[in-house]
């Protein structure tokens, strides 16, 4: 279980939904680069395809932030890049395949014109703690 504190909702800010306003806790502070839809060869997985590419970021996350001890319990925050506001419903759909809601981390979302290569349409980077007991 994690020793995070998650504030979903705190008074006087609108609901939040998918993701908390407020995260805390102590541990090992794990941050993880920016992630895109590349697999373990280097390819594009989805090209045009949003959907396909989220699901191979959180895929991504998921290798790393075990690498590191962790797991998607453990995020304290995510920032999400998109080419297009549009690809943030294929995010929020992999997103709800990858996370628990009960492990809601903080979250932003940024509309880019561009990432480093044309054919990407989003990217991840994401920030966890890892409880005392794992650390």
């Amino acid at each position: 279980m994690s020793q995070l504190n998650r504030l979903g909702d705190p008074a006087g800010v609108a609901p939040s939904g998918r993701y908390s306003h407020v995260v805390s806790g102590t541990g090992r502070q794990v941050f993880v680069a920016g992630q895109v839809a590349f697999d373990e060869k280097g390819q594009l997985v989805g090209e045009g395809d949003a959907l396909a590419q989220a699901r191979q970021v959180f895929a991504n996350l998921g290798h790393c932030l075990a690498a590191a001890g962790a797991g998607f319990e453990h995020l304290a925050k995510l920032t999400i890049f998109v080419t297009d506001i549009a690809h943030l419903e294929a995010v929020r759909t992999a997103w709800d395949e990858a996370l628990d809601p009960a492990y809601a981390p903080a979250s932003s979302a940024v509309q880019v014109a561009g990432l480093f290569r044309p054919e990407l349409l989003l990217e991840i980077e994401a920030f966890a703690i890892v409880p005392e007991q794992l650390a």
